[in-house]
């Protein structure tokens, strides 16, 4: 409906410029928008104040020259007015909504979806996760994230991979291992204070105590070195299995899991920092190597390799998003914790003086998630140390209403995770507010083939026309017809939020709509009407839940 209305503007512009109405047929970007308020019509555009500058004369002037030279063959306007300094107000004819019910049913699972990728190959790495502990309940809302886009994104004709960057090198790891074998030592009898710079979980004696229980392991001819050595490796693999069954089990699913080591045992590292070095962009100073980034836009320059010969975590980064460009990727999206924002400007650094596009790479930081339990801060059992576990709140209260919830704010704002509010059976609850409409229509689809034999929905853009004409009607297929501006603009930014927010407006719609018409009457091609309605909802919601990684229940 917008582009239809853009291509009525354009050529409403034209005609009055050759009428002499208006002394410039040129026409900026027409941007349409959806009124706040209802009575202004369902769709505005600013095209008249926009073009005062170039047009040389007053908004409304040139609004009034604009709606004297549309030309509406089809009949969709119903009517328009200027408002304000110059806003247009078109009002749509109710019949020129009843073609989406019909494209709803045609397209199905495909309804909303886009070219906008044209078959570009897109990767979005994200968790990424450590592997020196389970998954935390934060790593989980950057889960839902990264997920989430990378399904819009491939909705939306995006060639999409995902991957996990598995951090199985440098100090961390070593840091695992000696966190294990300081508790192995402690179980075989051994008195000492476990340092505080260790990892303290409970989690880590677990595996120690597996080590020692494994008759396959022996570690009696290793020193202290190789045998913390051998923990790292042994703990890292175990936690690794773990991360992989709690993002199974959260419905995801990588294509690829990229390892840290791979880049150090094939020189990656090196070659990426001997590009920067043969580009005059590292320089060696107090003993170690520094890469410029200052000169493309980074507020100082980074260190390496350090004064001691270890390269530092930025290197590996380096190296990593060059393996990525290598790749051939036309776009790539890391998902990061907002802890990292600090990062951005070094690797798109990076990536500049590697002279590569720095915008090729779009950033997505994920705000801290605060778990709640009737509106106070939640004190939740866990054996992982100081943090909350998503395995343990995907227990709690599900995949469907953990993965919604996650993503029911912009992932750049906090989110309060009520951990009650999410196991509810009630409207309050979001989750189930939008599953509920789903599996509602479900049942009326049950009841309508088990009392009046109603087995195939079809109906005619004749019979809709005389039958869905009350507000509540409309009012519910206009809803319906925002769905693929939705999708789209979804994708363009990367904001997942904007399915969750459009599936709960669209079961507000609904509800509002079945409060008032039963759609299961005594007048048979009235209930087909309505069942064809209807009908168009439940698939929407299924395909807006199905992007979402949320299941569309028959019932509840």
């Amino acid at each position: 409906m917008k582009d239809t209305l853009r291509a009525i503007i354009h050529q409403a512009v034209q005609n009055a410029h050759k009428s002499s109405a208006l002394p410039s047929s040129d026409v900026s970007a027409i941007e349409i928008e959806h009124p706040k308020a209802k009575a202004h019509g369902d769709f505005a555009t600013n095209i008249a104040m926009v073009s005062a500058a170039t047009q040389k004369m007053a908004p409304r002037a040139i609004a009034d020259a604009i709606l004297s030279h549309l030309e509406d063959t089809d009949g969709i306007i119903e009517k328009t007015e200027v408002a304000g300094p110059g806003f247009i107000n078109f009002f749509i004819n109710k019949n020129a909504w009843l073609p989406v019910l019909q494209k709803i049913h045609e397209q199905g699972g495909r309804f909303g979806a886009t070219d906008i990728g044209r078959g570009r190959r897109i990767q979005v790495e994200f968790v990424s996760a450590n592997p020196t502990g389970p998954l935390h309940v934060g790593h989980g809302r950057g889960a839902a994230v990264g997920d989430t886009v990378a399904n819009i994104l491939s909705f939306c004709g995006w060639q999409v991979e995902r991957e996990y960057y598995v951090n199985d090198a440098g100090n961390q790891i070593l840091t695992l291992g000696r966190s294990v074998y300081l508790r192995m030592r402690q179980l075989s009898g051994d008195v000492m204070e476990f340092p505080g710079d260790c990892y303290q979980g409970d989690y880590i004696q677990d595996i120690a105590g597996r080590i020692m229980d494994d008759p396959a392991t022996s570690m009696d001819e290793m020193d202290d070195a190789a045998a913390i050595r051998f923990c790292a490796e042994y703990a890292a693999n175990e936690i690794l299995v773990g991360i992989r069954e709690d993002l199974a089990n959260f419905g995801i699913t990588f294509d690829n899991w990229f390892s840290e080591k791979s880049l150090f045992d094939t020189n990656a590292v090196d070659d990426a920092l001997g590009l920067l070095k043969q580009k005059n962009h590292a320089y060696e100073s107090e003993g170690a190597l520094w890469f410029a980034s200052a000169t493309f836009g980074d507020e100082k320059d980074r260190v390496v390799v350090r004064n001691n010969g270890e390269t530092t975590y930025f290197a590996s980064d380096i190296a990593y998003h060059k393996n990525k460009l290598d790749r051939g990727f036309d776009r790539i999206v890391d998902v990061w914790g907002a802890d990292h924002h600090g990062y951005i400007p070094r690797v798109r650094a990076a990536i500049s003086a590697m002279e590569q596009d720095k915008d090729v790479l779009d950033i997505i930081l994920v705000q801290l998630v605060n778990l709640l339990r009737h509106g106070k801060p939640a004190a939740m059992s866990t054996r992982a140390g100081e943090f909350v576990t998503l395995r343990s709140v995907a227990d709690e209260v599900g995949v469907d209403a953990a993965r919604f919830i996650f993503l029911t704010r912009h992932y750049d704002s906090p989110l309060d995770f009520d951990l009650e509010l999410a196991k509810e059976k009630t409207n309050d609850n979001p989750v189930f507010y939008v599953q509920y409409v789903h599996a509602r229509i479900a049942s009326i689809l049950r009841k309508a083939a088990e009392e009046k034999g109603i087995t195939e929905i079809a109906a005619d853009n004749k019979t809709l026309t005389v039958l869905l004409d009350a507000p509540e009607d409309i009012d519910l297929i206009k809803a319906l017809a925002r769905y693929p501006e939705t999708v789209a603009m979804a994708a363009e930014c990367m904001e997942p939020h904007r399915i969750t927010f459009y599936l709960m407006e669209l079961a507000g719609a609904f509800h509002s709509y079945y409060n008032k018409h039963k759609v299961l009457v005594d007048d048979p091609v009235l209930t087909m009407a309505r069942l064809y309605l209807v009908c168009a909802v439940k698939k929407v919601i299924h395909n807006g839940l199905s992007l979402l990684g949320v299941s569309a229940p028959e019932s509840m």
